[in-house]
Formats: C-alpha cells, sequence, structure tokens
C-alpha cells in the first residue's frame, strides 16, 4: 500500500521505456573523413622511401621508376579505390543524422577494412606474386564493399537515423552489391590467370553500366 494515498504499488503506471539513444552523425562523419585521409596518405610511405633508398645508392629518377613500376601501380589502384569508397560513404552519410549503436559498429567495421588496405598495398608492391597476396588485397577490398551494403541496408531498416528516400538508398545498396560481385570475379580470375596479375580489378569499372542495366530491368 502506498502511505500517502492509499493506493497499491503494483498498480501504478510504470514509466514508458527510453526510446532508444541517437548521436548526432557529425562526430562520425568528421572522424571517418580523417581515418580515410589517413590510410591515402600512409599509401605513398613505402614509395618516400624506395626514393631514399635510390638516392643513397646515387641512382637516378628513371632507375627509380624502373624498379618501382608493381609499387606505384598499386599505389595508384588503391589511391583511387579508397577515393571511390570515400565517395560512396560520402554519399550515403549525407543524409544521415543521427546514428546508433548498430550504424556506429558498421562503420567503425568499414574503417578497419579502410586502414587495413595500405598494409595490403605495399604487400602487393614489395612482395613476390602469390595467391595468398592476392587474397589480402582483393579479399580487403571486397570486404569495404560489403561493409559499404550492409551499411546502406541498416540505413534503410532505421529510418529515424536520415531523411534519404528508400529509392536512393536501394539504388545504393545495388551498386555496391554488384561492386562486391565484380570483386569476387575478378579474385577468381586472378587466381586462374595469373598472368594478369591485378588487372581483372579493371572489371569494376563495369559497376555503373551494371548498375544502370539492373535498375532499368527492375523498373520493367
Amino acid at each position: 500500500m502506498n502511505a500517502t494515498d492509499g493506493t497499491d504499488a503494483a498498480d501504478t503506471p510504470s514509466a514508458p521505456a527510453s526510446p532508444r539513444r541517437l548521436a548526432s552523425a557529425e562526430r562520425l562523419k568528421a572522424f571517418t573523413d580523417a581515418v580515410v585521409a589517413i590510410a591515402m596518405t600512409l599509401l605513398i610511405l613505402p614509395l618516400m622511401e624506395s626514393v631514399g633508398e635510390v638516392a643513397r645508392e646515387h641512382g637516378s629518377a628513371g632507375e627509380w621508376l624502373t624498379e618501382n613500376g608493381d609499387q606505384l601501380f598499386s599505389f595508384a589502384l588503391s589511391f583511387v579505390l579508397i577515393a571511390a569508397f570515400w565517395l560512396g560513404h560520402h554519399r550515403l552519410f549525407d543524409r544521415i543524422h543521427r546514428v546508433d549503436g548498430g550504424l556506429l559498429m558498421l562503420t567503425v567495421a568499414w574503417m578497419f577494412t579502410i586502414v587495413w588496405l595500405p598494409v595490403a598495398t605495399a604487400i602487393v608492391g614489395q612482395m613476390a606474386d602469390d595467391p595468398v597476396q592476392k587474397t589480402l588485397y582483393v579479399g580487403s577490398l571486397f570486404a569495404t564493399s560489403v561493409m559499404m551494403a550492409l551499411a546502406g541496408w541498416y540505413v534503410l531498416r532505421h529510418p529515424a537515423l536520415h531523411d534519404m528516400p528508400a529509392e536512393n538508398l536501394r539504388s545504393g545498396i545495388l551498386a555496391d552489391t554488384i561492386a562486391s560481385v565484380l570483386f569476387a570475379v575478378a579474385y577468381v580470375i586472378m587466381l586462374a590467370v595469373p598472368v594478369l596479375s591485378f588487372y581483372p580489378l579493371f572489371l569494376l569499372l563495369l559497376t555503373g553500366p551494371l548498375h544502370s542495366l539492373a535498375r532499368r530491368l527492375v523498373r520493367s
């Protein structure tokens, strides 16, 4: 019994459950941008070290270019891919205003794959070509693409986090899914035909045309 009004405490309505905690997305956006910028900067460090090594041996710029052709290729490829991943992330988060625990964890996982890529790039540029090397590099790219698709799907399922049209989100998820499939196809080709090296990754250029084709098929 309640000592003041004579009512049974068990009959007193309980307080409503507190809503799910949502945080502003601005700090996460800024942190993600900083992580991507650092990862892109780290790509150049092995090349900076090789410049010093050639200089100490009194080598020329031409010799440096010849000796580091593979490293230059892997640097340029990874730089372009990270930039493309960042642009996709930027488009997704442009109209996300709140973040919950699930989206935060997906974003952290995405950043993990981005931070790992400079290591995989250095392995490609400095070590002998073998299946493990390809697995580490293409596997990290595949994981980045998959995490992006999962983040888009999560945002689609949680409309309280954003004000983005569902059609735009579905389109982004489709593009990320197509990219993930192309990474997987490129990986299989690279293992089946080792002489092609990493050139099958240029299959990613088909993402745009395949995305447009898939959207037309869905509409029809």
